[in-house]
């Protein structure tokens, strides 16, 4: 059965390597809640995930910016 990437951290990273796309900051949270990490860990990957997520935000405004001059 395949998964989609946002329930598949291993898809996820198969897939952005595959296709350079980016996993929704939402399902890479979802993976997160879903693994079973230790406090440490928690921690450290909640530190990354939110520069992730204010990284993933400004590339939104960027390529939003940039398709519509396109579609101009």
């Amino acid at each position: 059965m395949n998964c989609m990437y946002h329930y598949n951290p291993s898809t996820a990273l198969e897939e952005l390597t595959e296709d350079a796309t980016l996993p929704n900051p939402v399902h890479v949270r979802d993976m997160l809640l879903r693994g079973k990490l230790t406090a440490d860990q928690s921690i450290e990957l909640n530190r990354i995930f939110v520069e992730y997520q204010k990284s993933f935000g400004e590339a939104q405004k960027l390529s939003k910016e940039i398709l519509k001059r396109l579609a101009a």
